[in-house]
């Protein structure tokens, strides 16, 4: 593509056309304009054809025709014109959801909590990482919420392979994405009942929080009166909330933090890369200006 400012050529290439087509012009002007006539009509009955007819020479139609391909030429050339607003931009703030999917017994609440973040994040991008003796992306960063929702249904405690429950992995993968996707600022929500917290994830919510992130955590408890009323691990994501600079709550009720990460909103965007929508085509119309031209050559003489 070849731009002068809001002017551009798409497909620049067909230009090469044009050289040919100016050769040919002037190789066939250099011919006798009544050509092979002249050896298939006796030379007397061709003078008196011209003149009665007053015709000086057959009249050449080389010109009409060379004109409509070089509007041809031109026309796949693409010229196009920035389209006023087509700019794309691409938000640089994220909601993150680390999912626990080590314990087949909690994942419908937190399942359910997962899809009440994703519904209240707006149009932020969002992601998800299941996690159990390993992390793995279950989707790159979007912003179709419904895909998302529809994937969450689908999970259960054998889609990730590696036995063990690892929240530390998962927020190094966090934190690894993050980066390499260049987002801004980020709400990052951490879905588990709590085991397998250590200092290491610790430092991990914390790093996270030092590069403009905010990590929550939402508590999930097999079922009321069992590990619901456990201080230790809510005592532990509560900690963990609290290095990364975020919320600490339950999954059962997820509605303050889904709040708290709606009312921040999206605060940061980048122009896009996706350069091809910003111009539109109009090598259409010259396609069809393309047509004058050829009706002259086939228009007939009159006597």
């Amino acid at each position: 593509m070849i731009d002068f400012g809001d002017v551009a050529l798409l497909r620049p290439l067909w230009l090469l056309v044009l050289p040919g087509l100016a050769l040919l012009l002037v190789a066939t002007r250099r011919r006798d304009a009544l050509g092979d006539w002249r050896r298939a009509v006796d030379p007397s009955l061709l003078a008196v054809i011209l003149h009665r007819h007053a015709i000086v020479g057959a009249p050449r139609r080389d010109g009409p025709l060379l004109a409509s391909v070089a509007l041809i030429a031109v026309a796949l050339c693409g010229p196009a014109m920035k389209t006023p607003g087509a700019e794309q931009f691409r938000n640089l703030d994220a909601t993150l959801i680390l999912l626990d999917v080590s314990r087949g017994e909690r994942l419908p609440q937190a399942v359910a909590a997962a899809q009440f973040l994703l519904e209240r994040s707006g149009a932020r991008q969002l992601g998800l990482v299941l996690y159990a003796g390993d992390a793995y992306l279950a989707s790159p960063l979007t912003d179709d919420a419904n895909s998302l929702e529809s994937l969450l249904y689908a999970i259960d405690d054998t889609t990730v392979p590696d036995g063990g429950i690892r929240p530390d992995r998962a927020l190094a993968f966090a934190r690894r994405l993050l980066r390499e996707a260049r987002i801004v600022a980020a709400d990052v929500a951490l879905i588990s009942d709590g085991e397998g917290l250590d200092p290491r994830a610790e430092r991990l919510a914390a790093s996270l929080a030092g590069e403009g992130r905010r990590l929550h955590t939402l508590f999930v408890s097999a079922r009321i009166g069992a590990d619901a009323l456990d201080p230790g691990r809510r005592a532990a994501m509560t900690s963990l909330a609290a290095a990364g600079r975020g919320r600490a709550g339950d999954a059962a009720h997820p509605q303050e933090i889904a709040e708290d990460i709606a009312a921040r909103g999206i605060a940061h965007v980048e122009r896009g890369e996706l350069r091809a929508l910003e111009w539109r085509d109009y090598g259409r119309f010259l396609l069809l200006l393309a047509a004058a031209p050829l009706l002259l050559v086939l228009r007939g003489r009159d006597d």
